[in-house]
């Protein structure tokens, strides 16, 4: 092949120039003109730095990448595929941002063509992605940028288009983005051609402000929309797919931050707690990953480090559907901190190990002083990654972290929500759940952390758990009708993300659906926590007539609350009563004790809303039912536990009383 210029253009991108671009960053040759040099060949490609033709099928991209939204997207045969049709399905570099607008930049990527359908929403890239908050991480979750791509049958770059040739064939080709300083700004060249033959098809230039190009760089299927909405049907005759291999970027323009990977190891958690029987204390610990595919290692290796040197304590499985391992070591040594690593060995197709560490410490158990506690609820994600929230947890460096409810709600990254069949549903919540974790890994590694599961983390607006009943009939909204809306399967595998590293349950017999049940005890630092699950016994509202609107609001004020105490509605159920009985009685190891749970037993909200609406009462809090409710009560009197709690989102401290105010004499 020739390295001389082809002769329709002096000025045209030659294959030398071309290389120059792809491997070493150096850009040459951007001038202003929209198009010229057509018919030039491209370079062959170099090998990218992260090799997804190395790596098995599956969901998950990998550790460099942030995919929006993960549920529709598999790495098939070495390069990444979009799944659906819908508006602004992306992926984002995790380890490279635009910080230097003043330096060089190229990216490179090859793309076929899936489906292409009337409405073509078209494929490329999109740069300068910042959000509000300018964080690698919150960037993710934005669709603002300069497009760099091929809509319909133009190449567009920013405001500035070319007509690509109609007898041009498409269906596989590569984008070629050059960037270098020009001026007061930055000077781009967009350029694409045949996979096949490497001719090129088509150059569009600009010159675009410095900062236009500063934050995140994605890949972009199907340009449009506002990219937060994807739960409903798609429109025929709408959409595009696209598959995209060998995503390249270089230049000095980029920081390149390789500890900005998540992944394959996501997180960790831990409990460490007095056991009821010989085996001392046991430590639980849980390690998340993405999910992986069906010739990926399943297994995680836990290794401590103990008088110097590190101990190989075995490996565990990870859960098909919750992507979990979880590790029970019975006898630990409470007394000194323990540092631990977790790892992953992922498989490559050539026959390498590519191995992944997530290190902590499990502590000591804390005596002789004041307990340390970090808790907090409802995470939405308005200012994700809830910085500075999270860096003051990690700086705090309490003895003990509780989450408790709403890790995420419904709307966590947009997409909407995938409510069955259950396996789309499992991956979507895992996708909305892996930001709870994103945020907070840091936080969570160096001490025990209790993470309850409450309503929207199963994606309901409230929840009426009634033991685990299906809910007869769907109320996707507040969710005011007993029972579950998710299929009992996305239900268990909420459960095994947030509470697998938890303590043994006091009885894990499963409850109807064979959902799972996780509430018991932790006896550590000096204090017992009883651990419930406040709302999976808890009746429904359809159970009792609250007047009209919500049902499970009562907004009369002359409304006689009375009326909703009815025999045999439950809000503990039978059997998290007859364990706190026996946890009441229980003091070993210990001199305080306090109840985790997800909600209040009190109404303390007076309204819901804006300042004109009133609550007379609020059945989604733990005052009802009233019976059952002056029944637990009465059971934890004797212990004067102390109830720590959330789902409200206003701070209270309130000493609870049943047949008179206060007379609970516990807080």
């Amino acid at each position: 092949m020739s390295d001389s210029k082809p002769a329709s253009s002096s000025s045209a991108i030659t294959r030398r120039d071309a290389l120059k671009i792809v491997t070493t960053g150096t850009l040459v040759g951007l001038g202003t003109a929209p198009h010229r040099g057509l018919g030039a060949v491209m370079a062959a490609k170099p090998r990218p730095a992260t090799d997804w033709s190395q790596t098995y099928d599956r969901v998950w991209l990998g550790g460099e990448y942030w995919a929006n939204p993960m549920e529709d997207w598999r790495l098939v045969d070495g390069a990444a595929e979009c799944q659906s049709r819908g508006p602004n399905r992306n992926i984002h570099s995790l380890t490279h941002q635009i910080t230097n607008p003043k330096g060089k930049f190229s990216m490179e990527v090859d793309v076929t063509t899936l489906e292409s359908l009337d409405r073509d929403g078209g494929f490329g890239f999109r740069i300068g992605v910042r959000s509000e908050l300018d964080e690698y991480r919150s960037n993710c979750f934005v669709n603002r940028g300069l497009i760099a791509g091929i809509v319909g049958r133009e190449l567009k770059l920013g405001d500035q288009t070319y007509a690509l040739p109609e007898a041009a064939d498409w269906q596989e080709v590569g984008l070629l983005l050059a960037g270098q300083p020009r001026g007061v700004g930055v000077g781009l060249r967009l350029t694409t051609f045949n996979l096949k033959s490497r001719e090129i098809l088509g150059e569009v230039s600009s010159i675009v402000p410095l900062d236009s190009v500063r934050g995140n760089v994605s890949l972009v299927s199907n340009y449009g929309g506002n990219g937060r909405e994807g739960g409903g049907k798609i429109p025929s005759g709408i959409g595009s797919r696209h598959r995209f291999a060998n995503w390249r970027l270089s230049g000095d323009a980029f920081t390149v931050t390789p500890e900005h990977r998540f992944g394959p190891l996501l997180w960790s958690m831990y409990s460490l707690s007095d056991s009821r029987s010989d085996e001392g204390f046991v430590m639980k610990i849980s390690a998340l990953t993405g999910p992986m595919g069906e010739a990926d290692n399943k297994l995680v290796e836990l290794h401590v480090k103990r008088h110097g040197q590190w101990d190989n304590l075995g490996s565990a499985k990870l859960d098909p559907d919750a992507w979990v391992a979880t590790f029970r070591i019975p006898n630990w040594d409470e007394l000194v901190d323990t540092p631990y690593k977790l790892i992953y060995r992922e498989r490559q197709r050539d026959g390498s190990i590519v191995p992944d560490e997530w290190n902590g410490k499990v502590r000591a158990n804390p005596t002789g002083r004041p307990l340390r506690m970090a808790a907090l609820t409802c995470q939405n994600d308005y200012g994700f990654p809830y910085e500075p929230v999270a860096n003051n947890v990690e700086q705090m460096d309490p003895d003990i972290a509780l989450f408790s409810g709403d890790q995420i709600y419904e709307s966590h990254g947009g997409f909407g929500v995938i409510r069955e069949p259950a396996g789309p549903a499992i991956l979507n919540y895992l996708r909305k759940y892996y930001q709870f974790g994103w945020a907070f890994r840091y936080a969570m590694r160096n001490q025990p952390t209790i993470v309850l599961p409450d309503d929207h983390d199963v994606f309901q607006g409230n929840i009426w758990g009634e033991a685990g009943m299906p809910m007869a009939s769907l109320d996707r909204g507040t969710s005011s009708n007993g029972g579950y809306i998710q299929p009992a399967q996305m239900v268990h595998a909420v459960h095994r993300t947030h509470v697998a590293h938890h303590p043994d349950p006091y009885d894990p017999t499963p409850v109807l659906q064979d959902i799972s049940a996780y509430y018991g005890d932790m006896v550590y630092g000096g204090v017992s926590f009883a651990i419930l699950g406040d709302r999976q016994w808890k009746s429904g509202p359809e159970h009792v007539d609250t007047g009209p609107g919500r049902a499970d609001h009562v907004t009369d004020p002359d409304f006689d609350c009375s009326t909703l105490d009815k025999p045999g509605l439950d809000l503990l159920g039978e059997r998290q009563e007859k364990f706190l009985a026996a946890w009441a009685q229980d003091w070993r190891g210990h001199q305080l004790k306090a109840v985790l749970s997800q909600t209040v037993f009190a109404g303390v909200a007076t309204h819901h809303g804006g300042p004109d609406s009133f609550l007379k009462a609020d059945l989604d809090s733990g005052a009802w039912p009233q019976t059952a409710r002056n029944r637990a009560v009465d059971i934890l009197r004797e212990s004067k536990a102390l109830h720590i709690n959330g789902d409200q989102h206003l701070t209270t401290l309130t000493q609870y009383g049943t047949a008179g105010q206060r007379d609970a004499n516990w807080s």
